[in-house]
């Protein structure tokens, strides 16, 4: 750590960041000679499972952060990276402390949501030189867990949805892990519509694939955050920011169906990680019913509900 420093810098204070799942985030603060100080976060990965994957995840957002300076995505600065834990106590990556907090409450969500969705237009604008690894699936057919008393004929459709082939798509520079969790907000003053996004974080995942994939994570988390409607919403509210989805339904219900079915196996983590981010309502039970009605609502929509262009003449209706 002390070498990544500049000459007589040292750390005069360490806080733990709250809210991840997968890593430990600490935001430190390195003293100068002359007084001033600076804030970084060291991201690390301590728990077993998590880092035997560690080099890649750090890999990725090295790469990631790395390919976004100087493109206007507000994100950290890459400091220094160890993936193998060659200089550190656990592999971590060490970077710039932005301003900003995450906003997961209900109050402002329809301010909140177009800026999400003008955020992820400019994440998938980004070309890099060298494209990232193809994106994880992260669900199959046979692993998707149906939560209890949900209603099981839509499930069912549900889960053969994602048993076929996935649709063709147009490769784009994906977050693959953008939600409300990931950006931070500068709030402005007590009125929502202050709101603007000083940070995207997370890029553990980054990854090569559909723009509809990203869409579709936000989307999934934004029904258990807000309500199944904001789910549904998203996808017209990337649009309306320029943003290119696939144009027909089924491809449009393949990769929404795939994200929701997939947050279907890490509720519990989730769930517990709002509640400590002062959502106490969102029980595994609620998060679970949420995602009930979600599941549903993908599977009953249609064209006109997704602003789908309509079929040319003579074209079947997809």
């Amino acid at each position: 750590m002390n070498r990544q420093l500049e000459d007589g810098e040292r750390v005069v204070g360490a806080e733990v960041l709250h809210g991840g799942i997968t890593a430990e985030m600490r935001r430190l603060t390195v003293g100068a000679p002359d007084g001033s100080t600076r804030d970084l976060v060291l991201r690390s990965f301590v728990a077993p499972y998590y880092r035997e994957r560690a080099e890649d995840w750090l890999g990725r957002e090295a790469g990631a952060l790395t390919v976004l300076a100087g493109t206007g995505v507000p994100v950290p600065g890459l400091v220094a990276a160890d993936p193998v834990a060659a200089h550190a106590e656990h592999p971590s990556l060490l970077m710039t402390h932005m301003t900003g907090r995450t906003v997961l409450d209900d109050e402002g969500v329809e301010t909140r949501v177009p800026l999400l969705a003008r955020q992820l237009v400019a994440i998938h604008a980004v070309r890099p030189a060298e494209r990232p690894p193809k994106y994880e699936a992260l669900t199959t057919a046979d692993s998707v867990v149906t939560p209890a008393g949900a209603r099981t004929a839509a499930w069912a459709a549900a889960i053969d949805v994602i048993r076929g082939p996935a649709p063709p798509y147009e490769g784009r520079f994906l977050h693959r892990d953008f939600q409300p969790g990931n950006v931070l907000f500068d709030m402005g003053s007590s009125d929502p519509a202050g709101a603007r996004i000083t940070a995207v974080v997370d890029w553990a995942a980054a990854s090569w694939g559909p723009a509809d994939l990203d869409v579709a994570h936000c989307s999934t988390n934004l029904a258990l955050l807000h309500g199944p409607e904001w789910g549904l919403r998203f996808p017209q509210a990337y649009e309306e920011a320029g943003g290119a989805l696939a144009a027909a339904v089924s491809e449009r219900r393949y990769w929404l169906v795939r994200d929701a079915l997939a947050s279907s196996e890490e509720v519990r983590p989730v769930a517990r990680t709002w509640r400590e981010a002062g959502r106490p309502e969102l029980t595994e039970r609620a998060v679970e019913q949420r995602l009930d009605a979600y599941v549903t609502a993908l599977m009953d929509a249609t064209a006109d509900d997704w602003g789908c262009p309509p079929p040319q003449v003579g074209e079947p209706r997809r």
